[in-house]
């Protein structure tokens, strides 16, 4: 997820129903504050599933976000429609006394967009709203789930208004959405009303775009139009799109009032941006924000711990490898982009290395290593240092590369240890959240321990012009005036370095 030019979710795709599933209805069409959901069971519950859970937080927002507080009205029933008595335990949970006669539950979702609350806003790309003419759904801000059955399939039906479209990455059958999962259903937003359509294939891979734009100013045929570019160069960059489909939905608003960005899910990302005027600046910051969410298909969609491989909705659990997830997909986002011919030396000197070097020298807390941040991101002083993830994060990995280079004669950077790790983890394989860093030295160099423990694990000051300098730039200046520029007589090894840098190997 990218916050300050967007916002992590991920896991499994494709419905299997061996399981008996659990019905729900979200209906759009009553009110444009509130969501009003229906959940009918099949197949009777036990005592053991007395408790219907809302999420505390969600995959790849790194963020509190307490759904239970948008609730209300939540009512349980027999199959006579008779009232079972419930109990509300905050801020998550509601407390059923005799599940095992539950049939159905009613209750109303305030969406999250127009709902004030104290504190631990959710950012507007993970929330909710519905208006007279579309309707965003985060999965996670309508549905809970049983206690026990977490893993249980889903079938969702969402109620609009006649003529709109709908956009997800979901499977549909009858007239429902098919999720083999809660953490399915979590990965799967739903934006439906009067939207443009457009798609294309990237080699194998179907690719779909579903646009809201208030005002009419952004169109999906237009937004894919300057993708495409973009997308040929992260099929270049990973060789082969490691999904069998994606989708894109974009949500433009004239002035939103939250924070505003991009969430990234294993088969689509969604997007909630400020509607300006649809100028080459603006379709390109799109773009850009778009490759980091594209990206995401390989971490954490592929390569996550098993933090993230069975995901904790009620208790928010962080990851350690938060560089991995963010600052790593943040780098190959804008490093792919130039080696894939989309922008030159320059505008990525300019852009994904000097502005970054600059925003994390200057704006955030250095003393807060990569690790801290993760492990504090739920919390609200860790809040404040996240974004440095898209700054600090990307030049860390981007020395990662330097310094894989270097040992590898030239041989193999980063880029190359990520598919690697794909194909040795890759989907239902996770990597260990305590191991990964000793497995990593194990694949690669001793040396590469040095570098994770200096860099990810503390937070000693970034090597900006020594490891610039191993590839034949010079690096200049301090505070907000840098320069990094091309050496005028680099060595015979800088220049393969750099040669190697440059490009796919």
């Amino acid at each position: 997820m990218n916050l300050f030019k967007t916002l992590a979710l991920l896991l499994f795709a494709g419905p299997l129903f061996s399981q008996t599933a659990i019905n729900f209805e979200i209906d759009v069409t009553k009110n444009t504050d509130t969501f009003y959901v229906s959940v009918d069971l099949e197949k009777q519950l036990s005592k053991e599933n007395n408790i219907y859970q809302f999420a505390a937080t969600a995959p790849g927002t790194y963020q509190t976000q307490n759904i239970g507080r948008f609730i209300s009205d939540f009512k349980a029933f027999n199959k006579k429609g008779k009232e079972i008595k419930v109990t509300y335990k905050a801020p998550n949970q509601y407390i059923i006394s005799k599940p095992h006669k539950v049939k159905s539950i009613n209750y109303k979702v305030a969406e999250t967009f127009d709902t004030e609350v104290e504190s631990y806003p959710v950012y507007m790309m993970c929330g909710s709203s519905i208006e007279n003419d579309h309707a965003l759904i985060n999965t996670h801000t309508m549905l809970g789930y049983f206690e026990g059955l977490q893993s249980n399939p889903l079938k969702i039906k969402v109620t609009g208004q006649e003529g709109w479209k709908t956009g997800t990455a979901l499977e549909s059958k009858d007239g429902y959405y098919l999720a083999n999962s809660f953490d399915h259903a979590v990965d799967s937003p739903i934006l439906t009303g009067n939207l443009t359509y457009a798609e294309t294939q990237v080699a194998d891979t179907p690719i779909r775009i579903f646009t809201y734009s208030e005002k009419g100013k952004y169109t999906s045929e237009a937004l894919l139009e300057n993708m495409k570019d973009m997308l040929a160069a992260s099929n270049k960059f990973l060789i082969k799109l490691p999904v069998e489909n994606y989708t894109f939905l974009y949500y433009f608003l004239q002035n939103p009032d939250g924070q505003t960005g991009a969430w990234e899910h294993s088969y689509s990302s969604e997007y909630v941006l400020t509607e300006n005027e649809p100028t080459d600046a603006n379709m390109k910051q799109v773009t850009d924000i778009a490759s980091h969410e594209f990206f995401h298909i390989v971490t954490p969609l592929n390569i996550h711990s098993e933090i993230i491989e069975s995901f904790n909705f009620v208790e928010p659990t962080p990851s350690q490898h938060l560089w991995l997830y963010e600052g790593v997909t943040e780098w190959a986002s804008n490093i792919l982009l130039y080696r894939g011919g989309v922008v030159d030396f320059d505008a990525y000197i300019k852009n994904s290395i000097r502005q970054k070097i600059i925003i994390n020298e200057n704006y955030f807390d250095k003393s807060w290593s990569l690790e801290r941040l993760a492990k504090e991101s739920f919390n609200e002083d860790g809040a404040k240092q996240y974004g440095n993830i898209y700054y600090k994060g990307a030049l860390v990995a981007g020395y990662l590369d330097i310094r894989l280079l270097e040992l590898s004669d030239g041989k193999r950077g980063l880029r190359e240890l990520m598919l690697e790790l794909v194909d040795k983890y890759g989907k239902g394989r996770p990597i260990s959240e305590k191991g990964f860093f000793k497995d990593l030295v194990q694949m690669t160099y001793p040396e590469i321990g040095d570098f994770i423990h200096d860099y990810i694990q503390n937070a000693e000051p970034l090597p900006n012009k020594e490891y610039l300098g191993k590839i034949g730039l010079n690096y200049s200046g301090n505070g907000k005036s840098i320069e990094i520029r091309k050496m005028v007589n680099p060595t015979d090894k800088q220049l393969m370095l750099f040669e190697a840098w440059s490009k796919n190997l």
